[in-house]
């Protein structure tokens, strides 16, 4: 059986039922992983699939290197896509100023990668590159930053041979076509229905390869 594992923040919990099993292929929550869970069910009528959604809302790079052991390394999946970097802005940002700089960003994403791909060599990893849109929580001080976090990341999946889903340009892609950024994210942050879709998309084209 090919298990599936989506981790990283709110964007990828979407309101999962924490008490789902792993092997239940239940509790994905309202976002992307519900999709391309959806979409691969769909297509193989239940031939020897198990997805699971480990998302946590809030989390930065830091809160998932915490719990990895627990939530991905005793899992054991086969793929694995990582969404994460958003809050390591966000946080920043707030009243709390309890962000994760770039440089530290990328040192604690490359040691989770590195402890992954040792503890599992045959994994196969998607990573997600972090995306925002200039509306709601989202103002233009944000854009480079979350650049540079996007560079690291295609830099990781290079380094260990990941497939790379360049989300901003595909979200603001999106936003263009729909004509109004809200529209794909709602506070500039989390996706709509139609950004969640969008990002189901984009994963399937990207990372289909793998199911």
């Amino acid at each position: 059986m090919k298990r599936i594992l989506f981790q990283g923040d709110s964007i990828t919990d979407a309101g999962r039922n924490r008490e789902a099993l792993p092997e239940s292929n239940t509790g994905y929550g309202a976002g992307y992983p519900a999709l391309v869970a959806a979409r691969i069910f769909g297509d193989h009528l239940g031939n020897g699939y198990n997805i699971i959604n480990r998302g946590i809302s809030g989390n930065r790079v830091v809160d998932l290197y915490a719990r990895w052991k627990k939530d991905c390394l005793n899992l054991n999946p086969d793929v694995l896509s990582i969404l994460i970097g958003v809050n390591d802005t966000w946080h920043e940002k707030s009243e709390s100023r309890n962000g994760v700089e770039v440089e530290r960003y990328k040192l604690i994403y490359d040691m989770l990668l590195e402890w992954t791909v040792k503890t599992l060599p045959e994994i196969k990893l998607v990573l997600m590159e972090p995306f925002v849109l200039e509306t709601g929580a989202v103002s233009a001080d944000w854009l480079p930053e979350i650049a540079e976090r996007g560079a690291v990341v295609k830099e990781l999946a290079e380094k260990y041979n990941a497939i790379f889903i360049p989300c901003q340009q595909i979200i603001s892609d999106a936003a263009a076509k729909a004509g109004a950024d809200d529209l794909i994210l709602r506070d500039g942050v989390h996706p709509s229905v139609m950004g969640h879709q969008v990002l189901a998309d984009a994963w399937l084209k990207y990372a289909g390869s793998l199911i």
